[in-house]
């Protein structure tokens, strides 16, 4: 693994290559900036997103391309659409049967989820009680149970998206896990002539198996050497000493403070500890991969994506960017 010594002269590299990355991707899609800067952060956080909206608001094509201009193999991604049928080999892997006959329970993962470095996972709350409790594990431990031992899987990004999040108590845990939030809106009605003219040259470059997003301008290996990075750097002070003595600003600080606090008291949105915590390390990720510094208000923006159910989303929007007096996408 990389050591700090080892990523110091490369990191500024690194960060120009995958904003250049995000700033390209923006191409191919009609008014996704906002969505496509979060799935950067996110990425670059090792953190997972969830795109909730209705169909037809480019979720799964969004994913794609992000996944595709990497230039990850075969077997580094993996992708499926759950139902409550959905069992867990489809995303497991089938059981082996001639280990089984030595009593053995041991799965055959090649081209599944344990396997994969980047997932996407459609409709995730249409899933039943059985694969929610495996997700669960995968998406906080990253590890799932072979021969009733725990193993590790190789995932590092998480995309998930889906219609609705459903206010069930059952399915708390899992939405809670997926700190950030964002709708995906239709675009039609303010955008009819671009997204015509974009949509249909997606559908020539289909034709063709034309991919120009696959620039591989930023790779998959950057974007884990930033996360080394940033992981060094938040641990570099050592026991006693805080991070934000160097990279969070008191006055900064102070206004994240009320942000939530505002949220919680006169909106009802909850903000569990777990998810307080995985805030400030990607509000210190946006910081740095977007201007290399210290967390400024804007910044704060990401607050705006914390809500946790459908009705939320944009009541959370709405007034996080009111009380930072700030406009635009995160």
């Amino acid at each position: 693994m990389w050591t700090l010594k080892e990523l110091e002269p490369e990191i500024d590299a690194i960060r120009g290559r995958i904003n250049q990355h995000r700033r390209e991707l923006r191409e191919y899609f009609v008014k996704r900036d906002e969505e496509l800067d979060l799935a950067t952060v996110c990425a670059c956080a090792q953190e997972p997103l969830l795109f909730v909206g209705p169909p037809g608001t480019a979720k799964s094509d969004l994913v794609v391309k992000f996944v595709e201009s990497l230039g990850l193999g075969q077997d580094d991604y993996f992708e499926y659409m759950l139902t409550k049928f959905t069992e867990p080999s489809e995303i497991l892997g089938p059981i082996d049967i001639d280990l089984l006959k030595q009593g053995r329970f041991v799965r055959r993962t090649r081209g599944k989820l344990p396997e994969a470095r980047v997932a996407f996972l459609d409709e995730i709350f249409k899933s039943n009680s059985a694969i929610l409790n495996t997700l669960l594990t995968i998406v906080n431990e990253r590890k799932y149970y072979q021969d009733g031992e725990p193993t590790p899987v190789a995932l590092k990004l998480l995309f998930a998206a889906t219609n609705d999040i459903p206010e069930q108590s059952e399915l708390d845990a899992l939405a809670d896990r997926f700190i950030l939030k964002i709708e995906t809106k239709p675009v039609k009605d303010t955008h009819f002539d671009e997204l015509i003219d974009a949509g249909v040259m997606n559908e020539v470059y289909r034709a063709t198996e034309q991919k120009p997003w696959a620039r591989a301008t930023a790779s998959f290996e950057d974007f884990l050497k930033f996360k080394r990075y940033l992981d060094l750097v938040l641990g570099a002070r050592g026991a006693g000493s805080s991070d934000r003595e160097g990279w969070f600003p008191k006055a900064v600080f102070a206004e994240f403070r009320r942000v939530v606090r505002s949220l919680e008291t006169e909106d009802k949105v909850f903000v569990s500890d777990r998810k307080l915590v995985k805030l400030y390390r990607l509000l210190r990720t946006r910081a740095f991969l977007f201007h290399g510094g210290r967390v400024e208000t804007q910044d704060l923006q990401l607050l705006a994506y914390v809500g946790n159910r459908r009705h939320e989303l944009p009541v959370v929007s709405e007034k996080v960017r009111a009380l930072l007096g700030l406009g635009g996408s995160a």
